[in-house]
């Protein structure tokens, strides 16, 4: 498992682009035959990928986690990410996942297994002390919120599958934006949350689309230069903004102190420098 150690923001302004990627960019993730790791220890998220080929991938724990199962102490959400359909098999039961379907996965579930050839599948984890029941949601199940507008480029779908009023966590909160064609802006005007860690996963985007994403405190921007299912780790003390070069979905998932949708410190456009 790949480890990420926090970057304290007056350190992250001296950072040039290679130190910048290495430190909040998840560039490989997805690999045939493989479940990738990477842990960010501001919160001390985990983030996956699984890409499953003839035979189902084990979720077994890194040493790291120091557990005898990954949901020992964990809970986790695996979304798929991937055109084909995935099968997730936790305590013995099958749950098939269509595109943006998602499995909520508690503490304590055991001998967790990722099928299906040519599925992606994308994994949140966040620390847990309490358990909560396994949950499926369909993506046409899910809380949807249309926002943005034309003239801001910015017309968007918002979807909560693992949220307050959602599906029951301990402290993971996740959902799925989509952008409608001719939209490239998200999150715009940007803001904080020094609350909880972001992460977030782009897709989408086609081999050669890219998102410009804004990352770094307000007076102090910087910018990644993000492929096509590529995640980035956004620190309590960092702004998360981006355009694209086209239309795109990107997941986002938190954990930190609340579950609340609006705790979040809103910066105004004038301020970025």
């Amino acid at each position: 498992m790949d480890v990420r150690h926090s970057t304290h923001p007056d350190d992250a302004r001296t950072l040039d682009t290679a130190a910048l990627r290495s430190r909040f960019l998840v560039e490989n993730l997805f690999a045939p035959g493989e479940v990738r790791l990477t842990m960010a220890h501001d919160d001390r998220l985990v983030i996956g990928g699984a890409v499953p080929g003839t035979d189902p991938l084990p979720l077994d724990p890194p040493d790291q986690l120091r557990a005898q199962s990954f949901c020992e102490r964990r809970e986790v959400a695996v979304v798929n990410v991937g055109d084909a359909p995935a099968t997730v098999t936790a305590d013995g039961q099958e749950y098939r996942l269509d595109h943006f379907d998602l499995l909520y996965l508690g503490a304590g579930t055991q001998g967790v297994q990722l099928a299906g050839e040519g599925a992606r599948l994308y994994l949140v984890s966040a620390p847990a002390s309490s358990t909560h029941p396994t949950a499926l949601v369909r993506r046409d199940e899910a809380e949807a919120l249309h926002m943005g507008a034309d003239e801001g480029a910015n017309v968007r779908t918002i979807r909560r599958y693992v949220h307050a009023d959602g599906v029951a966590s301990d402290r993971l909160v996740l959902g799925i934006t989509t952008l409608a064609p001719g939209s490239v802006w998200n999150t715009m005007p940007p803001h904080t949350h020094d609350r909880r860690t972001e992460v977030y996963l782009y897709t989408g985007l086609g081999e050669a689309g890219r998102v410009m994403h804004f990352c770094g405190q307000p007076d102090q921007l910087r910018t990644l230069v993000v492929q096509d299912q590529q995640a980035v780790i956004s620190p309590p003390w960092s702004v998360h903004s981006g355009a694209g070069t086209g239309a795109y979905s990107f997941v986002w998932a938190m954990a930190g102190e609340n579950q609340a949708f609006d705790d979040m410190d809103a910066v105004d456009v004038a301020q970025l420098r």
